[in-house]
């Protein structure tokens, strides 16, 4: 398909949404903002729940593609995370049918297979057809987002791909995320690949830079046209040398997800 010029990125004001505000234009997209926040030096912003049907129908009319981050990134009582991120990905689905847009990018997470063991050091790489495995509402909502997709290409011909985020952060701030750390420029090519790939039907892909101590296998990333430029590595030695090398007979340190499987932070962090 085309490269898409208007693109509704939903979660516009947190943290990866203020990330790719700034760099997917770079890339020759015009961004149309949506988030339940306003946001931040952005007036033409749509400021409203996902709830809110006529606005969101409103925001994804006329749009290429929708990359869709709203939601709740941590964990969060069942409630909450039903309203945001489960019914919250239907309407935008729903509205995304009802206004004939073909293309969905879904920021899904790790946490949708977080009990997923983490490879030995050597081990195979996780493949991005492990079964599901959530280690929170927080990640089964990013699993039921998968299958949503899945649901909405197979009856509406709707083609989504599906990022299953590690952590992306200027800099990684942990020994664990030196595996799954996604630098923000790599984000934004990572999004770009998936906005402009052809026939990609429902994709699932992980989402992380090329880093050294990679854990799961980008193949799938990669064939979208993807080729990321960063790597981790060069801050390993301070993290280490401040936060030593994870037990990996330690629970916490012995599945894909960390410390969401043991002691998940909660919404608002």
């Amino acid at each position: 398909m085309p490269a898409p010029r208007t693109v509704l990125l939903t979660g516009a004001a947190g943290g990866l949404g203020t990330l790719m505000r700034g760099l997917l234009p770079r890339h020759g997209y015009r961004l149309r903002l949506f988030d339940v926040r306003p946001v931040e030096s952005e007036p033409g912003a749509v400021t409203a729940d996902l709830a809110d049907t006529d606005a969101l129908r409103a925001a994804v009319r006329g749009v290429d593609a929708v990359i869709h981050l709203a939601g709740i990134s941590l964990e969060a009582p069942f409630e909450k995370i039903l309203h945001s991120n489960i019914e919250g990905t239907y309407r935008l689905y729903e509205a995304v049918r009802e206004e004939g847009v073909r293309r969905v990018v879904f920021a899904s997470s790790n946490h949708a297979v977080g009990f997923t063991p983490r490879p030995a050091d050597g081990g195979p790489l996780i493949p991005v057809a492990t079964p599901h495995r959530p280690d929170t509402y927080y990640g089964l909502s990013k699993s039921f987002g998968e299958d949503l997709a899945q649901l909405y290409w197979d009856l509406h011909g709707i083609e989504t791909v599906s990022v299953r985020i590690g952590s992306c952060f200027p800099e990684p701030t942990s020994v664990r995320m030196l595996s799954l750390w996604l630098s923000p420029a790599d984000g934004a090519r990572l999004f770009h690949a998936a906005l402009t790939a052809t026939d990609v039907r429902h994709t699932v892909v992980y989402g992380s830079s090329a880093n050294t101590r990679l854990w799961w296998d980008l193949s799938s990333a990669r064939a979208l046209g993807y080729e990321p430029r960063d790597d981790s590595e060069p801050y390993a030695a301070e993290l280490i040398a401040k936060q030593g090398e994870p037990d990996p007979d330690d629970p916490e340190h012995a599945r894909l997800g960390g410390h969401f499987c043991t002691r998940p932070p909660i919404w608002p962090h």
